[in-house]
């Protein structure tokens, strides 16, 4: 099904590197799931994972910022489909764990938005998120 757009291209690109990836870096897990439908789904797909809804997502969320001390995004190239409320972006993801290990992924995502009811007063939110990872799944 597609969505009415309702964020223009500098609005798509703000929520995706600074709002959604910016909450995940800091390890904000209310203000990271607040970026995704009650009803999301979330899919590696170099891997073949799926997490539906905000029950797995939080979980999956959990087990990431679990498991490094330093996440970082950064190095974005975004794509956005303004017309249809979509954004891709490519993007380095630089992994910190405990034992001073450093992962680096060059990764792309794609994102489809979804617009919220009227009566939540929200904004725009992800319906769905697709996850390319050059290495493996870190967001099982």
């Amino acid at each position: 099904m597609q969505y009415e757009p309702t964020l223009g291209r500098e609005e798509l690109i703000h929520f995706a590197t600074k709002q959604y990836f910016g909450n995940v870096d800091a390890k904000n897990m209310e203000a990271t799931l607040d970026c995704f439908h009650d009803e999301a789904l979330f899919c590696v797909q170099t891997d073949f994972t799926r997490h539906s809804g905000m029950t797995e997502i939080r979980r999956m969320f959990e087990d990431f910022f679990g498991a490094y001390e330093t996440i970082i995004h950064r190095d974005f190239v975004c794509t956005v489909d303004e017309a249809n409320g979509r954004i891709s972006a490519c993007f380095v993801a630089e992994l910190h764990d405990a034992d001073g290990q450093v992962t680096l992924l060059n990764n792309t995502n794609f994102w489809r938005f979804r617009p919220s009811s009227e009566e939540s007063g929200q904004g725009p939110k992800f319906q769905e998120v697709y996850v390319y990872m050059s290495g493996a799944n870190v967001l099982t």
